[in-house]
């Protein structure tokens, strides 16, 4: 494993921020984390439940969880996995679906037992979403919650598919998708008036009962959109201004997406 440079720094009320010089070294620290719960795990005989993101953020992050597999024989096999979100409606073969990226990302070269793989169902008919969301919930808290969240962050603010708007007592239910959510996505589906209006989401409730949350955040284009997360005002308008509140989130960014933090210089 590469050892990687890093400033660290507190912010108001003792949020943990590591910034590192590049995209690779976040992802590295990331994937460690990630693979120390699995380790602990191991070693207890028990599970461990994590919360897992798509999107090109963590994707650095699952290429090296596949070489510590690969070259490091780290076992996936009590990985209880639950993603954060699926488009509505989606097929799961489908190229733009959750279920294709996270095969062709992680779960195809991994040793995780499918059946322990959640991954919220873009087939399901209006009728029937209400009911599997709230088994969705269910199954998350009678594996005793997640250990770990991986989250991105989108342009709106939104963690999961939790758009402006959303509160933090919201729990995994279908959504109205962003304008900007919808434009960002368009290269993946050959245009926006292609990509879908709805997702089903973890609802941000359920995002901050985890035991650890770490959000990743890559990039110049997420500059913004940090500096109003870790800095501004906690509000519904930009929903992961509510992480500001819980003592167990770690920001995990690169200098770029890092360099409009007004208590930081890179």
């Amino acid at each position: 494993m590469k050892e990687s440079s890093t400033i660290d720094l507190k912010l108001e009320k003792e949020k943990a921020v590591k910034v590192y010089k590049n995209q690779e070294e976040a992802s590295l620290y990331t994937a460690n984390r990630i693979a120390s719960i699995i380790k602990e795990k191991q070693i207890k005989g028990e599970h461990a439940i994590i919360g897992l993101a798509t999107g090109a953020t963590p994707k650095g992050v699952y290429q090296e969880l596949v070489r510590m597999h690969r070259n490091e024989g780290l076992s996936f096999k009590n990985m209880i996995s639950f993603n954060l979100d699926e488009y509505y409606p989606m097929m799961p073969v489908e190229e733009q679906s959750y279920v294709s990226f996270m095969k062709q990302q992680l779960f195809n070269h991994i040793d995780v037992p499918i059946h322990q793989i959640h991954i919220p169902d873009g087939t399901l008919s209006i009728e029937a979403i209400q009911a599997y969301c709230d088994l969705y919930e269910q199954k998350i808290q009678d594996f005793g919650g997640l250990d770990i969240q991986l989250l991105g962050i989108g342009r709106t603010g939104h963690i999961g598919f939790n758009e402006p708007g959303s509160d933090d007592v919201t729990k995994t239910r279908l959504v109205t998708l962003n304008d900007i959510t919808r434009e960002d996505a368009s290269g993946d589906f050959g245009g926006k008036e292609k990509v879908p209006s709805q997702a089903i989401t973890m609802g941000i409730q359920t995002i901050t009962g985890a035991k650890e949350i770490i959000l990743l955040a890559l990039s110049k284009r997420k500059a913004e959109i940090i500096q109003k997360a870790l800095e501004g005002h906690i509000t519904p308008d930009v929903p992961a201004t509510f992480l500001q509140k819980y003592k167990n989130v770690e920001y995990i960014l690169d200098a770029e997406a890092a360099s409009l933090l007004s208590n930081i210089k890179v």
